[in-house]
């Protein structure tokens, strides 16, 4: 028997072997490769944390437009359910508080200290970056106190 007949009878050639073990040393480092990252839990928490904050993010961003939208829907309601005499009154007090609230923030501004400005600055900036929401509350309390005032006059 010659060592190529040995060959075929099923005992590799030092080739095939090689090829082996090239394979088996991929396979392997595969294999340590996927048990490192399920052993990396804080690479996994990172991941999970930026997840759940992605999602948060979404979640806040439709929760923000919904609540536009009905605040919105809201100030209409009100504003076609009110009568023109409340409405014309309604924007006169709006306009006689933005009078006294600018002759009062004036007085303000020349009494308080620089640091008490700059909160009330940044302050003013949110009211204005969301003045929807705070006008719409500013009417349906308006259109309450004037109802429950009609009522309890009665």
């Amino acid at each position: 028997m010659t060592d190529e007949s040995r060959n075929n009878f099923g005992n590799p050639t030092p080739e095939e072997l090689r090829e082996r073990v090239e394979r088996t040393r991929d396979e392997l480092g595969h294999t340590v490769e996927a048990l490192a990252a399920k052993a990396d839990i804080k690479a996994q928490a990172k991941e999970k944390t930026a997840a759940v904050k992605e999602q948060a993010a979404e979640k806040a961003a439709l929760a923000s437009g919904e609540i536009r939208e009905k605040a919105e829907q809201a100030v209409q309601l009100v504003k076609a359910k009110t009568p023109d005499p409340v409405l014309k009154k309604t924007a006169q007090a709006a306009a006689q508080v933005r009078e006294s609230t600018a002759r009062a923030g004036q007085y303000a501004a020349a009494k308080a200290p620089d640091p008490l400005l700059k909160e009330t600055r940044r302050a003013a900036a949110v009211v204005r970056a969301n003045r929807t929401p705070i006008i719409a509350g500013g009417v349906l309390l308006a259109a309450f106190l004037l109802v429950r005032r009609g009522r309890g006059s009665r």
